[in-house]
């Protein structure tokens, strides 16, 4: 099973050699077995703010990647959806779904109770880290009509991790989860870098990466725009406002953003 996950990571870094056909099968099981072994099972708890349980979705209905590893590598010791339990334990990883409100006392009060809680604050998803779509919101809805500020959590708290995504893929909950428990900082650092970036929209492709000469036109954005407000024109992105939510994951996803070129050969086996 363990060599299972492994294979649906793509983690496995050694090609097959004539001189030892079985290398790549056993150094792939003897890796994670290692891990899984010798290191604690991380507590992990998930909390909902304000959002729209798009990101819990992902982390807990894509089976084929994601039961074994969080059947076997993790212990989920906290959420409203996923265990049975009313107060906040200590947990060493906190996924934090959605933007907070600022008139929600109880929101406030549940989020700096994590904070104080959790060994690692992950904003998770476009809600949690940059506000997305709940920074439209001017109050008069129902059925909280007082409610009209909802901010990124790192505006209240301090945020260790910032996964990008509306919703954030099972791959990159997956990978994320086994970067924390090999210690991989590689991987990890863009996502501590993407802490600050709280304020996001289609234009910022425009201001970051195609007025610095760096599009390559390549169509990621547009691709992983879930609201079809990208499309492509003349080999560059063009971005229609009235779609954009303010999510920021084209520009997460532009490889001409922040993914290390190392990384991207090690994942697709460049």
């Amino acid at each position: 099973m363990l060599a299972r996950i492994k294979e649906f990571l793509g983690m496995e870094a050694k090609p097959e050699t004539k001189e030892r056909p079985e290398t790549k099968e056993v150094a792939s099981e003897e890796e994670v077995e290692k891990v899984a072994e010798e290191k604690a099972k991380p507590k992990i708890g998930y909390i909902h703010l304000s959002g729209c349980t798009g990101d819990v979705m992902s982390l807990s209905e894509n089976y084929d990647i994601l039961a074994p590893l969080l059947t076997e590598m993790v212990d989920i010791v906290y959420g409203q959806t996923l265990v049975d339990r009313w107060d906040i334990p200590e947990m060493d990883i906190a996924l934090i779904e959605g933007s907070v409100c600022l008139q929600d006392e109880h929101s406030l009060k549940e989020l700096k109770e994590v904070r104080e809680k959790a060994g690692l604050v992950v904003a998770f998803g476009s809600c949690a880290a940059t506000g997305c779509f709940t920074r439209y919101s001017r109050g008069g809805q129902q059925a909280q009509p007082a409610h009209e500020s909802f901010v990124p959590i790192a505006d209240v708290v301090k945020v260790d991790l910032a996964m990008p995504g509306c919703p954030p893929s099972p791959e990159i909950i997956a990978k994320t989860v086994v970067a924390v428990l090999n210690g991989d900082m590689d991987y990890l650092q863009p996502m501590m870098d993407l802490v600050g970036y709280t304020e996001a929209c289609g234009c910022d492709l425009q201001l970051k990466v195609v007025n610095q000469a760096l599009c390559i036109g390549c169509g990621t954005c547009a691709m992983a725009c879930q609201t079809r407000a990208l499309d492509m024109t003349g080999g560059r992105p063009e971005l229609n406002s009235d779609r954009c939510v303010k999510c920021g994951i084209c520009y997460t996803q532009c490889p001409r953003s922040w993914w290390p070129m190392e990384r991207i050969k090690k994942d697709t086996g460049l």
